[in-house]
């Protein structure tokens, strides 16, 4: 693993607190803890946008699969953290429940500590974000193109057909009248709990700070899931997958290693080497082993 002696870019205080995390998660399956999350496959293979960006399309490209995400104008593009988080929850408990409608709940309060966010308010407080990003993403379509010389397929994936939201973002702790609830879309629902990607919720609770290390954690827990033979991803293709915000292949490496050392100081198992090329990947255990995964069953 490539983190010894290459941690200077994160604090002591980011690294205590990673291994910290880290300890808890090794001392008990996630399963047994009642940690076993899910998360979209769709959204393995190519990412949200990790800043606010203009205009109701964004496109990130993964080899030979293109994903578009469309939002009303209105309400704009979801980005960031929050919307990963959310897919991730919406997707445990559509595995869970077997149920297109998701229960969010009385309180607004009582859903974010679910996801590990604070109650605070604000222009820039998670209890303003989160109402803004949910929107947001409950608007949102995505639309999954995949073409290659002989073939190609479009998957459309609408993320919500109905969401009550009764929360007050003014007043996060008080229970509302009628519980918040979320419908998947059949094409959604079908797409999530057909054959979705294993994850510690715990490990991104510990991730949440930093929308490219959730999606790095989940692609390489994905990836590792079926890598059979050593592999060098350029980081080229890399930065089509996850940081299309780069302009330059050189800064979205510098970026990329430095979010992956703290993905590795919780994912301890995966057996990556950044090197001049691209990104050295060995056959690794996944983060949550298949076995694990019991609600699938």
């Amino acid at each position: 693993m490539f983190l010894v002696g290459k941690m200077k870019e994160l604090s002591t205080k980011s690294i205590n607190a990673l291994v910290e995390e880290a300890l808890a998660i090794e001392s008990e399956q996630a399963q047994q803890a009642g940690a076993l999350g899910f998360m979209c496959r769709a959204l393995t293979q190519a990412t949200m946008p990790h800043s606010k960006k203009e205009g109701s399309e964004f496109t990130r490209r993964n080899g030979n699969l293109v994903l578009s995400i469309n939002s009303p104008s209105m309400l704009g593009l979801p980005y960031g953290s929050i919307p990963r988080l959310l897919v991730s929850w919406l997707t445990t408990e559509a595995v869970r429940t077997n149920q297109r409608e998701i229960v969010l709940g009385h309180s607004m309060s009582t859903f974010m500590d679910q996801l590990g966010l604070h109650r605070t308010g604000g222009k820039r407080g998670d209890i303003t974000r989160f109402r803004d990003q949910s929107l947001r993403l409950f608007a949102s379509t995505v639309v999954c193109i995949y073409t290659d010389e002989s073939k190609g397929a479009i998957k459309r994936l609408g993320v919500a057909e109905d969401a009550m939201i009764w929360w007050d973002p003014t007043q996060p702790n008080q229970s509302g009248l009628w519980e918040s609830t979320v419908v998947l879309t059949n094409e959604f629902f079908n797409e999530v709990t057909s054959s979705p990607v294993p994850i510690d919720m715990r490990a991104l609770k510990a991730l949440k700070s930093s929308s490219m290390a959730l999606d790095i954690y989940v692609w390489l827990t994905h990836r590792m899931s079926y890598l059979r033979q050593p592999t060098l991803i350029p980081w080229e293709a890399l930065k089509l997958q996850f940081g299309a915000d780069y302009k330059l292949t050189r800064q979205f490496k510098s970026a990329f290693i430095n979010h992956l050392r703290s993905v590795c100081c919780i994912y301890t198992e995966a057996k990556v080497e950044p090197q001049e090329a691209g990104l050295y990947l060995q056959p690794s255990p996944p983060h949550i082993a298949p076995k694990s995964n019991s609600l699938l069953e």
